[in-house]
């Protein structure tokens, strides 16, 4: 213990920074006597400033800065041989709440070896770890909650799905059977995105897995020989938006029913072909076939629902929607570039 009078050597400079210091601060002797705290120690840990000078560190309080390990690290810090950085000690008072703090410690010195100070920043962290404890016990609570849901929704997709085929195979209307057909597959293309979202990273959907998957579910419940109709998916590294999946997915579902339907009449051989591709924000989707092309005059097709469906999606997703001759075939493009959001932002015609 040294024998010097604490305090006699100080500047009035240094007491008074230490004392006037927002942080809490503790100005040792290298034994740990204590020769000045700042207001903001004292009013942080309801200690008496008048009784703090002269008083060994471990006698402050009814002892509880008392810590064996804490003494230690300042008793090699004085030293010269550690340096206390960030440790982190609870500090238990009686009939209080105990407090984290974080510790860090400097060894002083002004040229004189026998005059070696210690300065001792403690940071109050209590509420802090409390405050991350809170936010991750929440975050953990917000991905079960959505794990649930999830797990909700795809078993309510399923019910619905198949509630809808068995009343395809009860109704005796051939129109009938058919509307709960496509009402079966657009739910099952619902279902497909959700499946995607609920593994996707970032709310993002990542489409060449989202349209193979799609694809591979229409193409097993509406192609019966494989080895006639063969349906290609074809999608660049693109992700997108849930929402636009959504869009993305039901008009590939509309176009591929319809391409299935009506473009190899009496079971002819052929190919549809999904295509999505995007450059920035442009991108283009196209979904072709090979069959007999479009009828054209008094056998041209009314538009039906599937068509009204594509074209409501397309203006949703702010895109322009082109039908053409593929020879063979016909193509069918959805597409989203400068020219389409220019026109889509023009003002209406007075």
């Amino acid at each position: 213990m040294t024998t010097e009078p604490t305090g006699a050597f100080e500047a009035a400079s240094t007491i008074a920074i230490v004392v006037s210091s927002h942080e809490p601060l503790l100005f040792l002797t290298a034994d740990q006597t204590i020769i000045a705290a700042s207001t903001s120690f004292c009013r942080s840990f309801a200690i008496e400033p008048a009784n703090l000078a002269g008083k060994r560190l471990g006698d402050l309080g009814q002892g509880e800065w008392a810590l064996p390990k804490l003494a230690s690290l300042l008793k090699a810090t004085a030293s010269g041989s550690a340096q206390i950085d960030a440790y982190e000690i609870d500090l238990n008072r009686p009939d209080q709440e105990s407090r984290r703090l974080v510790v860090n410690a400097r060894r002083l010195e002004d040229g004189d070896t026998t005059r070696t100070r210690l300065l001792l920043a403690i940071t109050d962290v209590t509420d802090i770890r409390a405050a991350a404890r809170l936010k991750d016990d929440l975050v953990r609570e917000k991905a079960i909650l959505m794990q649930e849901i999830q797990h909700r929704v795809a078993n309510s997709l399923q019910i619905i799905a198949s509630v809808l085929m068995q009343s395809a195979r009860r109704v005796q209307s051939e129109e009938a059977r058919g509307h709960l057909h496509n009402a079966h597959h657009r739910v099952m293309s619902i279902a497909a995105v959700q499946k995607q979202l609920s593994t996707s990273q970032a709310g993002k959907v990542e489409l060449r897995t989202y349209f193979t998957q799609l694809c591979e579910s229409l193409g097993a419940s509406m192609i019966a020989d494989p080895d006639r109709l063969s349906l290609s998916v074809t999608v660049d590294e693109s992700a997108v938006d849930a929402d636009v999946s959504i869009s993305l997915g039901l008009i590939v579902t509309e176009l591929v029913i319809n391409a299935l339907k009506h473009a190899f009449p009496e079971q002819s051989a052929g190919q549809i072909a999904v295509d999505y591709r995007s450059d920035g924000k442009d991108w283009s989707l196209s979904v072709s076939d090979n069959g007999i092309g479009l009828p054209t005059g008094a056998d041209a097709p009314k538009a039906g629902l599937g068509t009204g469906i594509v074209e409501a999606l397309a203006r949703n997703l702010k895109a322009s929607l082109a039908v053409s001759e593929g020879n063979p075939g016909t193509v069918v493009t959805v597409r989203q570039d400068g020219a389409s959001r220019r026109h889509r932002s023009d003002p209406a015609p007075a």
